[in-house]
C-alpha cells in the first residue's frame, strides 16, 4: 500500500463491563489489537465490536 498506513484488526476480547446510566446500560469490551501489547487494550462499544467482528463473541453465553 502506497499509503503506508494498515487497518488495526481485533484479535481478542479480554473483559467486559456495563455502566448504567439512569436510562440505560452501556456494554462496553476490552479489545486486544493485533501488534499491541495487553496495556494498549481499549475499551470499546460492543455493539460495534459485534456488528464488525462477529467472530470475536462466542455464539452461546458462557454460564459460570
Amino acid at each position: 500500500d502506497e499509503s503506508l498506513s494498515y487497518e488495526e484488526v481485533p484479535v481478542e476480547i479480554l473483559d467486559r463491563q456495563v455502566k448504567r446510566l439512569r436510562n440505560k446500560e452501556i456494554a462496553s469490551v476490552k479489545v486486544l489489537w493485533r501488534n499491541h501489547l495487553v496495556e494498549g487494550a481499549t475499551w470499546e462499544a460492543e455493539v460495534n465490536m459485534k456488528s464488525g467482528y462477529p467472530h470475536l463473541f462466542p455464539s452461546t453465553p458462557i454460564q459460570a
